[in-house]
């Protein structure tokens, strides 16, 4: 039998174990093994089935994980440090890969002895249950920060999607909308140095009136626009008027009719100045209402993602209006949907009450819902949210006609770390911390499946009336 007080003494001198009874680091020796390992020695792959205690003799060891948020370090355990599968532990297997750091030793603890050890050494035992216990804690902080992560990712893009397009519109709009009054301002001063009459100039405002009252009025086919650039461009070449005028007059709701008459009333050089003018002028006006319908929004987008993360609120339970925060979810994955041909329905009750929650979380718990129904559905598929009244509770429902969750998953479905989607597109948190974020609202989520058919049904306390 080998001589373990080497290896007892080096247990005790660990400040880690300073508490623990000699007899009980003697029964580890005598039931451990030391394995050595050296640095970069990957001893546990994420996913990798646990089934040791490890006490660090020495060195040093790191878990990285991808969470969603990028690969990072999770856990760091040194010298001393009590890590691995612990007793009354659930873990099964490792949520990174575990790498050593430095050359280091372990004293590894089988769990087939976990049964004799809980009753030989209840001293080290319960300093595992505390571990265990900081663990957790430690754990579940960091597991929400990153998933809070992981939704501010999915918040991103999704504006930036939605941005896109009202801020490029804006940007070439004003450009466009500075030569347009250039030009406007050259025509101008061709009409003032003409002498006009003022029949002329009635002519010429009638036209202009014109145009700007019925540029809404009618909504053409691409095919029909080209037609109507076409002939205005040939109307302007047959009065010898510069047809490049065609295209800002063709957006308009000017006829040729009406063209006619301010040829008779301003025939020769006056019709191309006129025409000139009311080009720029009709298209600058079209321009700086359209400068401003992206400028909208782009307004309505940053007020929807405040009001989606509850920017100007200070974060505790509060009376939340349920149906404003999944108009801005989706709102916020609206760009999704539409890659995906996807469509998505959200229908709300009227007089909808309000509920008691924290406004930030649960729009991340709707954020995670709908997202995960957007990645089910299939090109082309629905999905529905709906909001109502039910014994008492405001209830949310997200329905998708995807594939459905077969039977064996359903119940692991809220399990911390467990994903059906492939390496490095799910963390196995979303729906974990979708679970407790309901929770701390004080609300209730469940779920139902069948092919065609998957709806998470989330419960929220209704606040309560005042006076």
């Amino acid at each position: 039998m080998p001589d373990l007080n080497p290896l007892v003494d080096r247990l005790a001198a660990l400040p880690q174990l300073r508490d623990i009874p000699r007899s009980e680091l003697e029964w580890l020796a005598a039931h451990g093994q030391v394995d050595s390992h050296s640095a970069g020695t990957v001893i546990a792959p994420k996913g990798h089935r646990v089934e040791d205690l490890y006490i660090l003799l020495s060195g040093q060891l790191t878990v990285y994980a991808d969470r969603g948020a990028g690969l990072r370090r999770v856990i760091e355990r040194q010298t001393g440090d009590v890590t691995g599968l612990l007793p009354y532990s659930r873990m099964m297997g490792s949520p990174g890969d575990t790498v050593i750091e430095a050359d280091t030793e372990v004293l590894v603890v089988h769990q087939r002895h976990f049964p004799e050890m809980v009753h030989r050494c209840p001293v080290f035992t319960a300093h595992t249950v505390h571990l265990m216990v900081d663990r957790a804690r430690t754990f579940k902080t960091s597991d929400l920060q990153d998933e809070k992560m992981v939704a501010l990712g999915k918040l991103a893009a999704g504006l930036a999607h939605e941005l896109n397009n009202p801020a490029s519109a804006t940007v070439r709009g004003a450009k466009q909308l500075r030569r347009l009054l250039a030009e406007s301002g050259a025509a101008s001063r061709a009409l003032g140095a003409a002498g006009l009459t003022e029949a002329v100039l009635t002519a010429i405002e009638d036209v202009r009136v014109a145009c700007l009252a019925e540029t809404d009025v009618t909504v053409r086919s691409p095919l029909e626009q080209a037609d109507r650039e076409d002939a205005i461009a040939d109307w302007l070449t047959q009065h010898r008027a510069d047809p490049a005028h065609a295209g800002p007059l063709a957006d308009t709701g000017l006829t040729i009719a009406a063209l006619d008459r301010l040829a008779d009333a301003a025939p020769g050089p006056v019709l191309d100045a006129a025409v000139r003018w009311i080009a720029a002028e009709c298209g600058a006006q079209a321009l700086a209402r359209d400068v401003e319908e992206a400028a909208g929004r782009i307004h309505d987008l940053v007020a929807a993602v405040k009001r989606f993360t509850y920017m100007d609120t200070r974060g505790g339970p509060e009376p939340v209006e349920v149906g404003a925060g999944l108009r801005d979810t989706v709102r916020v994955l609206a760009a999704k949907a539409r890659g995906k041909g996807a469509a998505v329905t959200l229908d709300l009750a009227p007089d909808l009450p309000r509920a008691r929650a924290v406004g930030s979380e649960l729009n991340q718990v709707w954020l995670n819902l709908l997202d995960n129904a957007l990645d089910a559905v299939a090109e082309g598929g629905r999905v529905t949210l709906s909001a109502g009244v039910e014994h008492g509770h405001v209830v949310v429902r997200v329905t998708d006609d995807g594939p459905g969750i077969p039977e064996d998953v359903l119940p692991r479905i809220f399990d911390p770390y467990f994903t059906t989607k492939p390496p490095g597109q799910g963390t196995g948190l979303g729906l974990e911390i979708t679970r407790q974020l309901v929770r701390q609202s004080h609300g209730d989520i469940s779920v139902e499946s069948r092919p065609g058919c998957t709806e998470f049904r989330v419960s929220l306390v209704v606040e309560p009336e005042v006076g």
